[in-house]
């Protein structure tokens, strides 16, 4: 055997309404001691089902069908030992440990963390309680856990998401596995926390010589830590070579679209992503030839005339599953490069706000005891001010806690705030009776993260879009309705045949696009669009993007655009705003703020954003940021920021800075620009 773990035409299959549907078709792979590869993909490609598979944790209805599985030390196929036997589960555990995506989940609520941590350690090192303790102990110390001693005895929920992970980290990493798999492991987190905790991982594969396998749809992740990847697609592996060779010289068609698709920091701002458009087959009605072929700007007739291609070696060490030769790739890129390229419209900006907001806040009060007494108030947001132009995006970014939601939900009036002003088309709402607010509540609209448990499960696409034009009674017959929805679903693109069917029969993508035509419907001048994109693929978030860019430009609609992933904000918005702690530390138009970075949190925010390219990543700075978010509840006293800041002075801990205007529109609070003059 020459590799630690050797994956070999797997194959799994699910029993779908009667019929068998391969979800893993022939996946092969493999990986060495102290290497770090990527798995990368769209939802759907197969991505965690191969590593489960790896594991024998498929469950009914699903089985797996054929392949083998070498590890290291094990003589036998451990594919053949029965999944529930002692062999495997000295290999889950012992040899190979898998991290989840959402540590709530995996991490049991009722049971001390460190009970669970140190029960692993007694099942696979076979130490007794007292020595399980121990090691316990410097798990969490190691993975960074403050005051490790203490928090042995806390439960999940008494943890930041952050250091759940963190938790998740050093459950997977107390019985010293040869192998560690990060299944979409900091997706969910803020781009800082996934840098902590991905840097982590890696310093910590490197100390002990563990192998490690990135499982996520972020190619950002990739570039920077992995050192080879396999792109996966319906369920195979379409290319593999080291992580330098597949951005500089991408060979099968899917990756170079993938690649396309992303939004990068060091783009320019009038670039136009190009989705991949159609979505991945549906396994149960696969293609016998390339199951990329309907997507596929390259494709030729020959594509489809054979069976599937399978993977072979294009350049040494470079393998692709393409039909095309080198030159005829070469040719079709060629010709995909000399068709128009699209551009990104500018969008004039009138002068007159849509919205502003002046000294913000809103507190939550904290009631203990029986007689629920009020003993302290929660301060979510503090002073806040900023204004947005009609027609105009303003991004808001920061990390969870900071108080974006909170602040969107103030605006939209879900809370009253306790003090300020929110002056939108120049009548104050803040203090408005429900009464009062009726006529503007149709002219600020949301669009959720996740278009799922947005939209209710027990009504049609077309009635959840229409809900909101008969509340607000904007037409008299039925027939006016049914047409205005229909030109709804046109105009976020659906087609309006599908306004029948239920949430649950649509994707991801298209579910945002309901959630986006239901904001529309009631002709909004403000649309927050809080997360909208975060919870989609790469190749849907293009998509989502450009529509929105598109009815912005066609429709006049003014965006606050609520993320934490900077790339996507940098792309559609004309100025960002930056919070922290509840606090704005600066503003600035887009291209100036990326540009001329000032305030240490946002410098550090921005370097902690991977760049979908491993040359570029070699050469950027890092900036870290120590320890986590403080809690609200014990908000540092001085500038919030001050006990993370490396250029951190005596006077930030006792002072608040103001925002201050320092040239240019841009606003930046912090002392070290005190005495810059205006321009």
């Amino acid at each position: 055997m020459n590799h630690l773990l050797e994956i070999n035409n797997i194959q799994t299959c699910f029993m779908t309404n009667g019929k068998k549907v391969r979800a893993v078709d022939g996946v092969s792979m493999h990986i060495d001691r102290g290497e770090i590869i990527g798995v990368v993909g769209e939802s759907g490609s197969g991505k965690s089902v191969t590593m489960l598979s790896a594991l024998q944790l498929i469950g009914a209805p699903g089985k797996i069908e054929g392949g083998d599985v070498r590890l290291e030390g094990v003589e036998a196929n451990i594919l053949s030992f029965e999944a529930n036997s002692a062999q495997m589960r000295d290999i889950r555990g012992g040899h190979i440990s898998m991290i989840f995506q959402e540590p709530m989940t995996s991490l049991n609520p009722v049971l001390t963390i460190g009970y669970q941590i140190q029960e692993n350690i007694m099942l696979h090192l076979k130490l007794d309680k007292e020595d399980a303790e121990k090691r316990t102990i410097e798990m969490l110390k190691m993975v960074k856990i403050p005051d490790a001693e203490q928090r042995f005895h806390y439960y999940p929920q008494q943890f930041s998401g952050g250091m759940r992970q963190r938790i998740m980290i050093a459950m997977a990493m107390a019985s010293n596995p040869d192998i560690l798999i990060a299944d979409e492991a900091t997706t969910a987190l803020d781009v800082t926390t996934q840098a902590q905790l991905l840097e982590m991982i890696r310093d910590i594969a490197k100390e002990t010589n563990t192998a490690v396998i990135i499982v996520t749809h972020n190619l950002g992740i990739v570039a920077r830590f992995a050192e080879r990847i396999y792109v996966m697609y319906s369920g195979s592996v379409m290319e593999t070579a080291d992580t330098r060779s597949i951005f500089k010289k991408p060979n099968h068609p899917y990756t170079r679209s993938l690649i396309r698709a992303i939004p990068r920091l060091d783009d320019p701002r009038d670039r136009v992503l190009i989705p991949i458009e159609g979505l991945p087959p549906n396994p149960a009605t696969r293609p016998a030839y390339c199951p990329f072929y309907d997507r596929c700007e390259y494709h030729m007739d020959k594509c489809k005339e054979g069976l599937k291609p399978e993977l072979k070696e294009a350049e040494k060490g470079h393998y692709s599953a393409c039909c095309l030769t080198p030159k005829e790739l070469e040719e079709k890129e060629a010709e995909i490069r000399n068709k128009p390229q699209k551009t990104s419209p500018v969008r004039e900006l009138r002068k007159e706000y849509c919205l502003e907001v002046k000294n913000l806040r809103k507190y939550f009060s904290i009631y203990k005891g029986v007689m629920r007494k009020k003993i302290g108030e929660v301060k979510a947001i503090e002073e806040i001010t900023f204004h947005v132009k009609k027609g105009e995006t303003l991004g808001i970014v920061g990390e969870s806690g900071c108080g974006k939601t909170t602040m969107a939900r103030c605006i939209m009036r879900v809370y009253q705030p306790e003090e300020g002003e929110i002056l939108f088309g120049g009548t104050d709402i803040a203090n408005l009776t429900d009464k009062q607010l009726k006529p503007f509540r149709p002219k600020i609209a949301m669009i959720f993260q996740d278009p799922f448990s947005s939209l209710d499960p027990r009504q049609s696409a077309g009635s959840i879009v229409e809900e909101s034009l008969k509340i607000n009674k904007m037409y008299k017959t039925q027939i006016e309705y049914d047409e205005r929805t229909d030109e709804l679903f046109r105009l976020v693109g659906l087609d309006p045949a599908l306004k029948d069917r239920m949430p649950h029969e649509f994707s991801g993508g298209q579910r945002q696009r309901i959630g986006i035509a239901r904001a529309l419907s009631s002709e909004p001048d403000l649309i927050i669009c809080d997360e909208p994109i975060s919870a989609l693929d790469v190749s849907i978030q293009a998509q989502i993007i450009n529509l929105l860019e598109e009815l912005q430009l066609k429709l006049g609609i003014t965006y606050l655009f609520i993320a934490h992933d900077l790339a996507v904000v940098k792309h559609i918005s004309h100025r960002i705003l930056v919070m922290y702690l509840g606090r704005v530390v600066e503003i600035a138009e887009c291209e100036e703020l990326y540009s001329n970075t000032l305030h240490p949190y946002t410098q550090a925010l921005l370097s902690a954003v991977p760049v979908a390219d491993p040359e570029v990543e070699e050469k950027r700075a890092r900036i870290p940021i120590q320890g986590e978010v403080p809690s609200i509840v014990n908000r540092p006293k001085g500038c919030p920021f001050h006990n993370r800041c490396s250029q951190a002075s005596n006077r930030c801990s006792n002072e608040i800075p103001e925002l201050k205007d320092v040239g240019n529109g841009h606003e930046v609070a912090c002392f070290l620009y005190e005495n810059t003059e205006r321009k």
